[in-house]
């Protein structure tokens, strides 16, 4: 798949199959994550990985969107390593950036994902940092459940040029 193609086409998928994604595929995703572009190439980010469906229960309880979890192969938290993190103030975009290189990835490979929220949800981010039991200086700011997609919604027309506000030549 081109990444024209894996642009365009990449939808947020919550129904997954229940079938195992194996280790290394998220693994190979979350190479193409760190790819992503960041501030003073801090490349902050950090990542925890669990396909416990225990975890992906409670996580299911914690977080009021990710009810697709217990269905999922894997949820992968995207966290910023404050220690890392050289410019202040850039810790979200940076690991937004590599949430969504990892997204495409896993679209390209032919599995699902969906980005839910957590910054700067504080309720969200201390939940998650308990569960967890993160050092302080671990900020998560994004989780994903992965998984093979059971439906893939239709791939609307997304381009709106009227949102293009001014052209200067």
């Amino acid at each position: 798949m081109d990444i024209f193609t894996a642009i365009e086409t990449r939808r947020s998928i919550r129904q997954y199959t229940g079938e195992q994604i194996d280790e290394s595929k998220i693994i190979e995703a979350l190479r193409y994550a760190m790819y992503a572009p960041s501030a003073h190439n801090s490349r902050s980010w950090r990542f925890i990985l669990t396909s416990n469906k225990e975890h992906l229960i409670k996580i299911s309880q914690i977080h009021p969107y990710a009810k697709m979890l217990p269905n999922a192969s894997w949820a992968v938290l995207f966290c910023n390593d404050m220690n890392a993190e050289n410019t202040e103030g850039y810790a979200a975009l940076n690991v937004s950036a590599s949430v969504e290189n990892f997204l495409l990835a896993i679209h390209g490979m032919g599995y699902g994902a969906v980005w839910l929220g957590i910054y700067p949800r504080k309720e969200r981010m201390n939940a998650l940092k308990d569960f967890f039991d993160l050092p302080d200086y671990l900020m998560p700011i994004a989780l994903c459940s992965v998984g093979v997609p059971k439906l893939i919604p239709p791939q609307p027309d997304r381009f709106e040029p009227e949102k293009i506000l001014k052209i200067y030549k």
